[in-house]
């Protein structure tokens, strides 16, 4: 569905796109994700034509868009701010695409009615856009790219203005409205979770290029560089070496999966692979801090020697703060990274 070759973006002497590769199949969603000025935002804009390439191509469905104008793409556009027409009802902002496309009136109505249904506001055509809450507004702005049956819809930060609830909500309810349409999506997002949640495939970006690409299992099981697991929120993070089934490392020797390869690089222990035991049995640590995070606790770790180690286990098991206990760490959430990340 859609092809990026060697796409690069230049703003003078600043590489905001630096020759990426990606590709979309039909009916596969793909969240980019990536921090504030990774360049996910301007390869958006290059697929829709709201930002010309300074070399590379993009192709849609094989054909190649240089000089294709926006409306022309048959893409739908999704902003974080909606951008919807606050003088129009609703039906009037759903339908707008289908005006520009000189559909008759009738079938007009028809799609608005049958988008909204699909959305979940049902009768809301006569409602004005000002009286919808943030979750409503996001609805419509989506129930408005849909309308034209776009060939690929992108998603600039679709959620990013809902609160955290609302948030998760609507993105386990897109995940299974894409389904059902069978909608090819390009999504960009910051938050991991949002992408985690939605996407088929995820890619992250770092400094304009692609840091690593892979179904969400895949990119987050196995970080291929210390920048994307830190990314991801993985802070244990040491140097180390790999000698056979156990690494040697600043928290002692830990045991490595099956197949590691041997030599230098940077290890990554993931917290739900440090286990709790008594002080003797492990690494010995004292509990710093321990902080609730819904599903879990992450309990913070200041060991005998070496830096700090997050772990993370149910509440009801928890140690307290300034507690003794041994860290005891599982090869299954043992990675070995890159010894250096790209530059």
């Amino acid at each position: 569905m859609l092809q990026l070759d060697g796409v690069t973006v230049r703003f003078g002497q600043r590489v905001a796109l630096d020759a990426v590769d990606l590709t979309v199949a039909e009916h596969e969603t793909v969240c980019v994700l990536g921090p504030s000025g990774s360049g996910k935002s301007t390869l958006l804009r290059v697929v829709a034509g709201l930002q010309p390439a300074s070399a590379g191509r993009v192709l849609l469905d094989g054909a190649e868009q240089s000089g294709v104008p926006v409306h022309r793409r048959g893409v739908g556009l999704m902003f974080q701010d909606h951008q919807l027409f606050p003088q129009r009802d609703v039906a009037s902002n759903v339908a707008f695409g289908l005006r520009m496309r000189s559909v008759p009136r009738a079938e007009q109505a028809d799609r608005v009615e049958e988008l909204l249904k699909l959305v979940g506001l049902p009768g809301a055509g006569r409602r004005a856009v000002g009286a919808l809450s943030g979750g409503e507004q996001q609805r419509v702005a989506l129930a408005r790219a849909l309308a034209p049956r776009p060939k690929l819809l992108m998603l600039d930060e679709p959620l990013g203005q809902l609160d955290r609830s609302l948030r998760e909500r609507l993105v386990v309810e897109l995940r299974g409205l894409f389904g059902r349409l069978g909608t090819t999506v390009l999504a960009v997002t910051h938050d991991q979770g949002e992408a985690f949640a939605l996407a088929d495939r995820v890619v992250v970006m770092r400094d304009g290029r692609i840091a690593q690409a892979g179904t969400p299992l895949e990119v987050w099981q196995r970080p291929a560089s210390e920048f994307v697991a830190r990314f991801l929120g993985f802070d244990n993070v040491v140097a180390a070496t790999v000698t056979g089934r156990a690494a040697d490392t600043p928290w002692g020797k830990i045991p490595v999966p099956e197949g590691t390869p041997l030599g230098e690089g940077r290890l990554l222990v993931r917290p739900g692979g440090v286990r709790f035991a008594a002080p003797q049995e492990g690494l010995r640590c004292t509990v710093e801090a321990r902080t609730f995070r819904g599903s879990h606790v992450a309990v913070l770790l200041s060991p005998e020697h070496g830096p700090q180690l997050e772990a993370e286990c149910p509440l009801l098991t928890a140690p307290g703060v300034g507690e003794t206990v041994g860290a005891v760490f599982e090869a299954a959430d043992v990675v070995l990274l890159a010894a250096q990340d790209q530059d």
